[in-house]
C-alpha cells in the first residue's frame, strides 16, 4: 500500500512539470497565431485602403477627361450651329422710288426711301426709311441707279454708315433725260447701315417704269 502511494506521488512529480511546459507551449502558439492574424488583418486593411485610393484616383481622372471632352464637343457644336446659321442667311432686296415724277430739288441733302419693293428677302431693307441694315457680317453687293431730266443736275451718294462709298452725278445737259448707275461690294458688320442720299439742290425722276432703283444682296457671310 505504501509502495503504491509512493509510485503515484513520484508519477505526479514527473508529470506536473511536463504539463506546465505543454500549457506554456500552447499559450505561445496561441500568441503566435494571434499576432499572425493581426499582421494579416493589417496587411489586408492596408491593401484595401490602397485599392480604394487608386480606384478613386482613377474615377477622378476619368471625370476630368470626360468633362474636357464634353466641353470640346460643346464648342464644336456651337461653331457648327453658327456656321449653319450663317449659311442659312438669305439676304436680298430690290426697290425703286416708284411713280413720284420729279423728286427734288431740296435745299438740304435727304435720304431716299425706295418704297416700291420687288424683293426683301431677310427683311433687312426698310422701305419706310430707305436704310438697309446688315443682319450678319459678310460681303454684300449694292447697285444704285438714277434717272432725271437734265435741265437740272442729279446727284446720288451711297453711304455705309456715315461714310460715302460711291456716287452718281449727272450734269445739266438741257432738255433730255439721262440715267446713271454705280455698283460696289462692301464688307459689313452686323448692324451696319447702307443707304442712298440725294444731294442738295439736285433732283431725280421715277415713274411706273421704275428707272431709279436701289438693289443689294449678301454675297457670302464671314
Amino acid at each position: 500500500m505504501s509502495c503504491a502511494i509512493l509510485y503515484l506521488l513520484l508519477l505526479l512529480v514527473i508529470i506536473c512539470p511536463c504539463m506546465s511546459e505543454v500549457q506554456q507551449e500552447e499559450k505561445g502558439l496561441q500568441t503566435d497565431r494571434t499576432e499572425h492574424l493581426n499582421v494579416e488583418e493589417s496587411v489586408a486593411g492596408s491593401t484595401s485602403g490602397e485599392f480604394q485610393q487608386h480606384f478613386l484616383t482613377g474615377i477622378h481622372t476619368e471625370l476630368v477627361e470626360l468633362r474636357s471632352t464634353v466641353r470640346s464637343l460643346k464648342n464644336r457644336l456651337e461653331v457648327t450651329e453658327e456656321h449653319l446659321r450663317r449659311k442659312d442667311y438669305k439676304v436680298a432686296f430690290a426697290a425703286t422710288l416708284g411713280p413720284v415724277g420729279n423728286y427734288g430739288p431740296f435745299n438740304t441733302e435727304i435720304t431716299l426711301a425706295y418704297k416700291d419693293v420687288f424683293v426683301n428677302e431677310g427683311r433687312a431693307y426698310n422701305p419706310a426709311t430707305g436704310i438697309f441694315t446688315a443682319p450678319v457680317k459678310g460681303v454684300y453687293f449694292f447697285t444704285l441707279s438714277g434717272h432725271n431730266h437734265s435741265s437740272k443736275p442729279m446727284g446720288l451718294r451711297l453711304f455705309k454708315n456715315e461714310q460715302q462709298m460711291v456716287t452718281i452725278y449727272n450734269h445739266p445737259l438741257g432738255n433730255r433725260y439721262d440715267t446713271g448707275t454705280n455698283s460696289i461690294s462692301l464688307t459689313l458688320k452686323e448692324g451696319d447701315h447702307v443707304y442712298v442720299r440725294l444731294r442738295q439742290n439736285t433732283w431725280v425722276f421715277d415713274n411706273t417704269n421704275d428707272h431709279t432703283s436701289f438693289v443689294g444682296h449678301l454675297l457670302f457671310p464671314l
